[in-house]
């Protein structure tokens, strides 16, 4: 048994989403006791929380369980939890010896007795450690952010059965969190100096549906947390096409505290590829659908990401969705080759593409968006943003305008601000998917 606090390193992979819920472990098992390690060699536990969410993912997480295993001291434990812990639990109990524990998202509960066993720690506790069926979801307690902005998750889980996506297989389905519970997670990041929120979810503008939330559930939130003491800027991530409707356009458009920042889940132009990834829609609904957000929002940054080599796709959808990236002039995308996700029905489907294929094809469609972005960014030069300073690297400012969303898009690198500062300034130039502005005053 051991009198000292055993000292824990969480390593995150993935999303953001399992970047909240990595701040609501390391809150549940801090306010249990446990210490933040310095590194993952001085720590009594290495904890690393995965991702499923396709091959390469779970590819990644395994690389760094591994890792994770070497780096670690010799007498230190291993846990291995997430989304890949939930999904495959018995597969990875049996094929990771190097694991002293698997623990899946609905056993975060048993998380802080199963330290203490591992641990040998018999701590004395005023009260006891959660021990019902709590879903980490609703926790608000988390550590202060290292950066001025934070990820807050107001829903989990998914109800729409997309035939390429495993997450309802082990996210569940969507269990959409109270707004006062939001509005109060919110206010305790924005009196930590956080600035920035970006509101995430697996099907963002469905929220409240599951709990029959009265009005329009998606636009009511953001009206009952916009006046949020501290808060200076609203993002929305992963928002489904069919679920934005007109309401939400002109909310997201005449917000002040809303980012004009558009994250459309489209995945595709072609609409007999659409209809079989259960996505109800074509590539003109979605040439509509930007459209109808440019006309209440003209200085709106719109981003997507797509699906190269769904089953069945053909050189002419290639070239179709070509076409319509032509059109749609997104200010940014992101191009994923399919993975066949064990349990979905695209698993089974027959035109299976080639992975010589589908990675010439993601050439081909990131080259002719990486030329989009490039003229969209150059359009920028000579405009005045506010910034959000995040970080300073290697003497260099880094911030981002409501253009552009935390760690996937570029960025804009300043003369001069601290992590923090909200600045006014001037686009001067460009570099790559960068941009670069000179303080105004």
């Amino acid at each position: 048994m051991t009198s000292t606090p055993p000292t824990v390193w969480l390593e995150t992979l993935g999303c953001s989403k399992n970047q909240v819920d990595s701040d609501k472990v390391v809150s549940m098992i801090g306010e249990a006791g446990y210490m933040d390690a310095e590194s993952p060699e001085t720590a009594d536990v290495v904890m690393v929380n995965t991702c499923a969410f396709i091959e390469a993912a779970r590819q990644e997480s395994i690389d760094v369980i591994l890792e994770m295993a070497e780096t670690k001291r010799a007498d230190a434990k291993l846990v291995v939890m997430g989304c890949m812990a939930q999904r495959y639990e018995t597969e990875l109990v049996e094929a990771l010896p190097e694991a002293d524990a698997v623990i899946g998202l609905d056993r975060y509960p048993e998380l802080v007795g199963r330290l203490d066993h591992m641990t040998e720690w018999e701590p004395l506790r005023i009260t006891a450690a959660p021990t019902s069926n709590m879903d980490i979801l609703r926790r608000t307690s988390r550590p202060t952010p290292a950066t001025p902005y934070a990820y807050v998750k107001i829903a989990e889980g998914c109800d729409k059965g997309c035939t390429f996506c495993a997450i309802p297989l082990f996210r569940g389905k969507q269990r959409s969190r109270a707004p006062v519970n939001i509005r109060e997670e919110i206010a305790d990041l924005t009196s930590a100096g956080v600035g920035e929120i970006v509101l995430v979810a697996q099907d963002l503008a469905a929220y409240g549906r599951d709990i029959d939330a009265p009005g329009d559930g998606i636009v009511d939130l953001l009206r009952f947390v916009s006046d949020v003491e501290g808060l200076r800027r609203l993002r929305l991530y992963y928002l489904y096409p069919r679920e934005i409707r007109p309401a939400l356009i002109e909310e997201m458009a005449s917000n002040d505290k809303i980012a004009d920042y558009f994250d459309l889940s489209l995945q595709h132009s072609s609409a007999s590829l659409l209809k079989g990834m259960k996505r109800h829609s074509t590539g003109e609904k979605h040439l509509n659908l930007i459209d109808s957000i440019r006309v209440a929002a003209p200085e709106a940054a719109m981003r997507s990401s797509f699906i190269v080599g769904f089953p069945g796709e053909t050189d002419e959808d290639v070239e179709g969705l070509a076409e319509f990236l032509k059109a749609a002039q997104l200010d940014w995308a992101g191009f994923f080759p399919f993975s066949a996700e064990e349990g979905t029905p695209a698993a089974d489907y027959g035109g299976q593409v080639d992975e010589t294929d589908k990675a010439e094809r993601l050439r081909y469609l990131s080259a002719i968006q990486d030329d989009i972005t490039t003229t969209k960014n150059s359009e920028q030069i000579g405009k005045a943003f506010e910034l959000l300073v995040d970080q300073v690297e290697d003497d260099q400012p880094v911030a981002r305008s409501y253009r552009q969303a935390p760690e996937i898009d570029g960025v804009v690198l300043l003369d001069r601000g601290n992590p923090g500062d909200w600045l006014e300034a001037k686009v001067v130039g460009g570099y790559g998917t960068d941009l670069i502005a000179e303080v105004i005053g």
